[in-house]
């Protein structure tokens, strides 16, 4: 208890509020920026100039003067604040604008300022240009050749690679195949102009054209697309036919038909698949549970993505039902360090289950002060107030940049202590931030908070919810942020959809309520997720159905049961995929600090019934 009301004293010592900071000024500021008004944007930075954020209104400053070709305050703000969130991404905007327009000596100029390993995909892409436009042998990162979705800048990039040679004309070829598929024209005609082939691939009635419609009928009508690609194989070259029965194989296998995707994928050229074919073709073999096909997919697939967690464990899992025992449990050992979903389910297949780890690493009081006095972290201290008092969620994510900034290169113990003082002033999502990064030591209990346990304890028990469940989907849905609002609208600690929020209102006899107040969303979520678990029948398909909907969850099924995890597995969303194996592994862990619940990640996961 001492201990606590030391901390306290400390951490409310440095609240880091100056005597002309306002949260208004700063609102004003940042809207004004937004809505691109100088004249505005001009009064607030005279106003803020010897505020804590006061870098903040003429960073924004900086950021529409750039926009406008006017590069003096980007300059000057540069000159004149330390290295900071702020400079980095001003100096980003500022190369990204230079290489927009063709400026390259002053791009060679300012990319000395951001070290090669802080550059984020566009910088670096137009670093790479650069070099290429001075005559040098750039060659675009490998990697860039799997993603379909880039920036102007990287595809600006390949361009001029296809341009010069540097992508072979058969790389070219395999990426237009790919953009045009996805509706990607406009993309997909640059590259092709820049090598050479327009003709080839916007010819009406070109083999490159017809394999393209095969491709895009498959959408709707996979049946169809195959026997008119089975009708055009006399006319293809191998690469065009194996590129549409890898795409009508990727379709199939994200519709869960596991029969034709893996006939579909077995005509596919290896060489030629992307790593999103890759891992549906693992999927489809795991739908299937055909394990042979499972370990030649994850033998095979390019090293990159055979490192994944996902693809180590569903490859050591062959390995065992393939026989090989002494290499499935090597590589299930080697996983199972790791503190994640197939971490945990590696040692489980291994016999061990989760336990509270012992004797966490800690900070002392000095360690926690000293982590609070640090001036990105005092900055991210007063935004998150700020977003608080104000209701605005824009302002969380300025302080989030600021945190992580502040994380940059520490240690455990200092990560600790940042975490500590985080929970302490109720950051718990940057506690979290800062806890997970620790590399040999680690404080699970940083890392998996327990706060508002009243509230969450009390509707667990009315509604009879496993509340290591509700505080896993907590976790996953906002790390606790009591304010926070997900791009499509949800809300709150347990991200309610307006319309889901009044309808459950209506369910428990709420005529009027705040969907952010904390006892109130946790109250709609635990019973929204209670009605979620009574329709769907299953804590897995429950977790599905609270983020996409209980009847996807439903049809997501097989027509056999089928191993949870493999379920889990092949959920065609990729977002949905991810959020259900977290939820289900926070709960473990929750269970596991708590002493209450089930703690065996297999037994939670279970079988799924058959439709």
């Amino acid at each position: 208890m001492k201990k606590t009301l030391l901390l306290a004293t400390l951490v409310a010592g440095l609240t880091p509020y100056a005597a002309a900071d306002t949260g208004d000024e700063l609102v004003a500021a940042r809207a004004a920026w937004r809505q691109k008004d100088a004249a505005t944007l001009a009064r607030t930075v005279e106003a803020t100039r010897s505020d804590t954020l006061a870098a903040y209104p003429r960073y924004w400053q900086a950021l529409l003067a750039l926009e406008n070709g006017d590069d003096a305050p980007a300059r000057a703000f540069l000159a004149a604040e330390p290295a900071s969130t702020l400079t980095e991404r001003l100096t980003g905007e500022w190369l990204k604008r230079l290489g927009k327009d063709n400026d390259w000596t002053a791009f060679a100029r300012e990319i000395r300022r951001v070290p090669a390993d802080e550059r984020d995909t566009e910088t670096a892409c137009y670093a790479t240009l650069a070099e290429l436009k001075a005559g040098q042998k750039a060659q675009p990162d490998a990697d860039l050749l799997d993603n379909l979705k880039l920036p102007d800048g990287c595809n600006a990039l390949l361009n001029e690679a296809a341009r010069q040679g540097t992508l072979s004309a058969d790389e070219v070829r395999s990426r237009v195949r790919s953009l045009v598929a996805i509706n990607y024209v406009t993309v997909a005609r640059g590259l092709a102009s820049a090598a050479g082939l327009s003709e080839e691939f916007f010819t009406p009635g070109s083999n490159e054209a017809a394999v393209i419609a095969v491709v895009r009928q498959g959408k709707s009508d996979l049946t169809g697309a195959a026997a008119e690609l089975t009708r055009l194989a006399p006319s293809l070259t191998a690469e065009q036919s194996a590129f549409g029965w890898g795409q009508l194989a990727l379709l199939a296998a994200r519709k869960q038909d596991a029969g034709n995707a893996l006939v579909w994928f077995s005509r596919a050229l290896p060489s030629e698949l992307t790593p999103e074919q890759w891992e549906w073709w693992a999927r489809a073999a795991l739908r299937a549970e055909d394990w042979n096909t499972v370990l030649a997919v994850t033998s095979k697939m390019p090293a990159k993505l055979a490192a994944k967690g996902a693809w180590r464990y569903w490859r050591a899992r062959a390995e065992l039902a393939q026989g090989q025992r002494a290499q499935g449990q090597a590589r299930l050992a080697q996983l199972s360090s790791e503190h994640n979903y197939y971490g945990i389910l590696a040692r489980e297949t291994l016999g061990s289950s989760v336990s509270a780890p012992p004797s966490p690493l800690s900070a002392s009081d000095a360690d926690i002060a000293r982590a609070g006095a640090e001036p990105a972290v005092r900055r991210a201290s007063l935004l998150f107030d700020y977003a608080r008092e104000k209701g605005e969620p824009a302002l969380l994510e300025e302080g989030r940049r600021e945190w992580r900034w502040a994380m940059r290169g520490k240690d455990d113990k200092a990560l600790i202590a940042a975490a500590e003082y985080g929970r302490a002033r109720g950051y718990y999502d940057m506690a979290i931030y800062s806890a997970e990064r620790t590399r040999n030591q680690h404080n699970f209990g940083l890392r998996f908070l327990t706060p508002y346990r009243d509230a969450t304890r009390r509707y667990a028990a009315q509604l009879e919810v496993d509340p290591a469940w509700i505080y896993g989907l907590m976790r996953q849905e906002s790390r606790f942020v009591t304010v926070a609002r997900s791009g499509v609208g949800a809300q709150g600690l347990m991200q309610l959809m307006p319309a889901t929020a009044r309808w459950v209102a209506a369910k428990v006899g709420m005529d009027s309520f705040d969907v952010n107040d904390v006892d109130t969303n946790i109250h709609l979520g635990t019973w929204y997720l209670r009605h979620v678990l009574d329709t769907t029948g299953h804590p897995v398909l429950a977790t599905a159905g609270y983020n996409a909907g209980p009847g996807r969850a439903r049809a997501w099924r097989d027509s056999r049961p089928l191993e949870g995890a493999i379920y889990a597995e092949t959920i065609p969303f990729t977002e949905t995929r991810d959020y259900v194996q977290k939820v289900m592994a926070n709960a473990v862990e929750y269970a596991a600090q708590s002493g209450e619940g089930e703690t065996s990640l297999s037994a939670r996961m279970g079988t799924i019934a058959a439709k």
